[in-house]
């Protein structure tokens, strides 16, 4: 299976055949980043309060961020609108309830409780009777081919089976290095049935495999299309030149995290003093790149969301806990990690502030120059 730089494993069994396929590409692992797409949605009956209320009334902004909407009879049925914003409030007597329309977003399916919800978020935003949007768009699932494939035994049977539940095939994906290390993308694989074999146009004896998928994408999640760069660069090896990353935008960045933690290495003698370059933190994920750099050198990990971040200050990730952190060019972060709406996370931002806040209070000594 060497020579191809993806590898994929089932690592449900252990008897030394668990190497499903080899191939040179997994087409349906990286696609375009897409956003929710702002649509409108009107709250019936209903009857706002704090800044839903304010909106209405035309004493407050218009935009009122994240409204979780609490289903009164199931919680199967809870939604949260995004990034909502108030376009219109028609009231059907003075004092009577609102037939509110917003604009916003929404992650999720739309399934509606016409028992009505609860509006929350980060205050208490009222009730409505129900909600007027938008049906479910029917989303198929993706399928995925592996592209110039070399099947292993289990890949093989699959595809000469006869019955549609033997052609089953659930692996983890690694990427391989050049020098024929394997390692596995964090919560990367491939869950679906073949559904056609031919020759492949890569190389003599190699098959592309298409994979039908079921109730889920056939492989995933997916991945941002640049983030095959990063995985490429780090098959070279672990990056040797500091801020490799900085080029790189916000989704990318966090990939880079991401490789470096699937990439991560126990340290040496854990740091007292750390020195953190930080003339490239332009954002949330440029911090983790910046820290985990700074810490345990190029391509180092040390978090790569708040909660990492913390289970990393606890110890054994490279630096001592309630260690110095002498953070240079620190005005970057301060312009950058301003209050407002993150629209990556579509939640509030994180501040420079409440940064140095969470440091302080696992013990981290900052100067900031």
């Amino acid at each position: 299976m060497i020579g191809l730089p993806w590898l994929l494993v089932d690592e449900t069994i252990d008897d030394g055949d668990n190497v499903v396929a080899a191939c040179a590409d997994i087409d349906g692992l990286f696609v375009p980043v897409t956003e929710p797409p702002l649509e409108r949605y009107t709250l019936l009956d209903c009857r706002p309060a704090g800044r839903l209320r304010a909106a209405c009334d035309d004493t407050g902004p218009l935009w009122v961020g994240n409204i979780g909407l609490e289903a009164v009879s199931s919680p199967d049925l809870d939604q949260e609108l995004l990034d909502v914003s108030v376009l219109e409030a028609r009231r059907s007597s003075r004092h009577g309830p609102v037939e509110l329309t917003v604009s916003a977003r929404t992650r999720a399916g739309k399934r509606w409780d016409k028992s009505g919800y609860r509006l929350t978020g980060l205050e208490d935003f009222g009730v409505c009777g129900g909600v007027a949007g938008p049906e479910d768009r029917e989303t198929l699932p993706r399928p995925a081919t592996l592209l110039g494939c070399r099947p292993g035994t289990r890949l093989q049977r699959a595809i000469d089976a006869t019955s549609r539940n033997r052609r089953w095939v659930h692996a983890s994906i690694f990427t391989v290095a050049d020098d024929g290390t394997a390692t596995r993308l964090l919560d990367a694989g491939l869950g679906a049935e073949v559904a056609a074999v031919r020759p492949s146009l890569i190389g003599d004896g190699l098959v592309d495999v298409e994979f039908r998928p079921t109730y889920a994408d056939a492989v995933g999640p997916p991945r941002p299309l640049g983030a095959r760069d990063v995985w490429q660069r780090w098959r070279q090896g672990r990056p040797t030149e500091p801020g490799s990353w900085a080029g790189y935008d916000r989704e990318l960045r966090q990939e880079w995290a991401g490789a470096a933690l699937a990439h991560h290495t126990p340290a040496g003698s854990p740091q007292t003093t750390v020195h953190l370059d930080g003339r490239h933190i332009t954002d949330e994920e440029g911090f983790y790149c910046a820290v985990g750099e700074a810490v345990n050198g190029p391509g180092g990990y040390f978090g790569w969301n708040l909660g990492a971040l913390h289970d990393c200050l606890l110890g054994g990730w490279g630096a001592e806990p309630g260690f110095r952190l002498i953070w240079h060019d620190s005005a970057v972060a301060v312009a950058a990690l301003k209050p407002g709406y993150d629209r990556r996370w579509w939640a509030p931002a994180l501040t420079m502030d409440q940064l140095l806040g969470l440091l302080a209070a696992d013990g981290v000594d900052v100067e900031l120059l």
